[in-house]
């Protein structure tokens, strides 16, 4: 039975802490097995990614070039349907205006002493793309990685994407085409990863490795990082909505399980002031699930990770919200203006009855690659941000010089750093 909890209960705050500290997604044994693949491929090579991709995805690619003629991305992009084509071409085209528009500017100016400093804005030379593969294809989350990196200016961008048995779907071979990937590679798991970040075969290694997996994924990510950067360690797909007397239970419920159908480990919260569409969604969601395709992982999500539950206000509700920092937040109210300034921490926040988070999964142009795990209390969606980075430069003549250096000096004397005090002194003809 799914989760239910009210404010009103003497023990809410220590049960609501409980619930938000249940673990979820997580796989025994994942670190050192990953951290086997990974010492494997830094000393094999493409001979280890061949080995593991034989292993898990029962491909057989070339060691050297990490390829398989039974994947050919030009062929399968050819075979994607043309109503998908359309569908894909329109989210492409909303993804790019709406990244174009993160473009930040490069700045300088100069203060009293008369020293010029600013910042510019460089892109990346490298970044490997995952897609997730198995239980579905993912050409959203291709549209979602790639171009907001060739927007940004990044040089090679390399996507990697499990295709088990020799099988991709032609939709994400269609929308890597699309975004404009400059190299692919069919393959999945850390191995993936870990070839990424080292190079393996013909793969030369890439600067960053953006893009959502599974735990062994994750976990790559995570132990990789440092050698390269990475975008974040996703974790289950989840969903929070806030909602009043004016929303519709079936429509509360269809958004709920939009997230629970991900995996068995997906949560989705309703949040509601109102007793009586709280009873009402709860009967909806049953009544769904019972036609729905993805039922069994669906289902085991709802009644393992979900909850529904009830406040005396929205006030309170939005409390609760910024505690759990939800990947997804709607806000389902007759006024969501009004509950916005108070929302501080979610990856992505819906606004209305008319903007389930399914939008922004494909079409709204918003990433959909967001912070979870409660990290959007210090992270943010994938963005243009996550392709450039910003390098300070600065200029002093001897005039400004001439200002700034007695302080240089005397807080180098006082780090104990002799040699940094002498780069200034010396310029002062202090010996």
């Amino acid at each position: 039975m799914t989760l239910r909890l009210n404010t009103q209960q003497p023990d809410f705050s220590e049960a609501f802490a409980a619930f938000l500290a249940r673990p979820r997604g997580q796989v025994d044994d994942v670190v050192e097995l990953v951290e086997t693949i990974i010492s494997a491929v830094r000393s094999e090579g493409g001979s280890a990614v061949a080995r593991y991709t034989e292993q898990f995805d029962q491909l057989q690619i070339d060691p050297d070039t990490l390829t398989s003629t039974a994947v050919d991305l030009e062929q399968l992009a050819k075979d994607c349907p043309a109503d998908l084509i359309e569908a894909i071409d329109f989210a492409a085209d909303r993804i790019l205006n709406y990244h174009k528009r993160q473009m930040p500017a490069d700045h300088q100016f100069v203060d009293e002493a008369g020293v010029s400093l600013g910042w510019r804005w460089t892109p990346l030379d490298s970044v490997g793309v995952y897609v997730p593969g198995g239980l579905a294809s993912y050409p959203s989350s291709v549209l979602m990685n790639v171009i907001p990196a060739k927007i940004a200016g990044v040089g090679r961008v390399v996507m990697v994407a499990p295709s088990p048995g020799g099988k991709l779907s032609p939709a994400v071979a269609y929308a890597a085409k699309r975004a404009g990937v400059d190299e692919f590679y069919p393959l999945g798991g850390a191995q993936a990863v870990a070839a990424l970040a080292y190079g393996a075969g013909q793969l030369k290694p890439v600067d960053k490795v953006v893009g959502p997996g599974n735990a062994f994924v994750a976990e790559a990510k995570r132990q990789v990082f440092g050698r390269v950067g990475i975008d974040t360690i996703a974790g289950p797909s989840e969903i929070l909505v806030i909602a009043d007397q004016t929303a519709n239970p079936d429509w509360i419920a269809a958004d709920l399980l939009s997230q629970s159908e991900h995996d068995a480990s997906a949560q989705s919260i309703l949040i509601t002031d109102d007793e009586n569409l709280a009873v009402a969604v709860d009967k909806a969601v049953d009544t769904q699930l019972k036609v729905l395709e993805t039922e069994a992982r669906a289902r085991a999500a709802w009644l393992e990770h979900g909850a529904i539950i009830k406040v005396d206000s929205l006030e309170v509700a939005t409390e609760l919200a910024n505690q759990i920092a939800a990947e997804h937040l709607e806000l389902a109210t007759a006024d969501p203006d009004a509950l916005l300034p108070r929302i501080r921490h979610a990856g992505a926040v819906f606004l209305g009855h008319h903007t389930p988070e399914a939008l922004g999964d494909y079409v709204t142009g918003s990433n959909h690659v967001l912070p979870t795990s409660r990290a959007a209390r210090f992270s943010s969606g994938l963005g243009l941000y996550d392709f450039i980075k910003r390098m300070s430069v600065q200029r002093a003549d001897a005039n400004g010089f001439s200002q700034l250096a007695p302080a240089a000096l005397r807080l180098a004397e006082a780090e104990g750093l002799p040699a940094h005090a002498k780069s200034v002194s010396i310029r002062l003809n202090k010996r």
